[in-house]
């Protein structure tokens, strides 16, 4: 079974991290939901929702994911990407070859990584000033390699089937697909 790993910092995007759990698990994916702090409850933008996670970033032990997940929201991704144990990992998927995906605002993660530049990417626009190093092709999602952005909360979904269509086969993903009226 494909394993992924959704990094969770107070302020994410409630849709875009709810999106990827979701979708992740119809599709039979294990997801390991992922505090970045000290608490397993991580409050959303806007104090909409609270996610109970399975550990914290010092307890996670990523060697045996297939992808890692980072939702944006705003501050989500800053504090996504002020955290130097985020980098580490997004440093350590994406060298190794594994799935790096981010939406909104947190494909500025992968610059504060040091990772990936040059490669296509799409995102929120409130932050493409920030993606000076990255080719920006814009549109909903965008696969480059090993490395799958998406604009922002409206293209969720699409985004977080794009991540599983990565991890599980086609036959499973028609069945999520199906079974989410797509």
């Amino acid at each position: 079974m494909a394993k992924a790993y959704i990094l969770l910092a107070d302020g994410y995007e409630v849709i875009e991290a709810l999106a990827s759990i979701d979708v992740m698990h119809r599709a039979d994916i294990d997801i390991v939901r992922v505090a970045v702090g000290n608490s397993l409850d991580v409050t959303s933008s806007h104090n909409l929702a609270t996610i109970h996670c399975d550990c914290t970033i010092d307890e996670a032990r990523f060697e045996d994911g297939d992808a890692l997940i980072l939702p944006g929201g705003n501050p989500g991704y800053i504090n996504l990407r002020t955290s130097a144990k985020v980098c580490d990992a997004v440093r350590d998927f994406y060298n190794s070859g594994r799935i790096v995906a981010a939406i909104c605002g947190a494909p500025t993660v992968l610059s504060a990584a040091g990772v990936a530049h040059h490669r296509e990417i799409t995102c929120h626009s409130s932050v493409i000033s920030q993606m000076g190093e990255y080719t920006y092709r814009g549109g909903s999602v965008v696969e480059d390699g090993n490395l799958i952005t998406g604009a922002g909360a409206g293209v969720s979904v699409e985004f977080a089937l794009a991540v599983a269509a990565r991890l599980t086969d086609s036959k499973r993903l028609s069945q999520v697909r199906r079974g989410m009226e797509l």
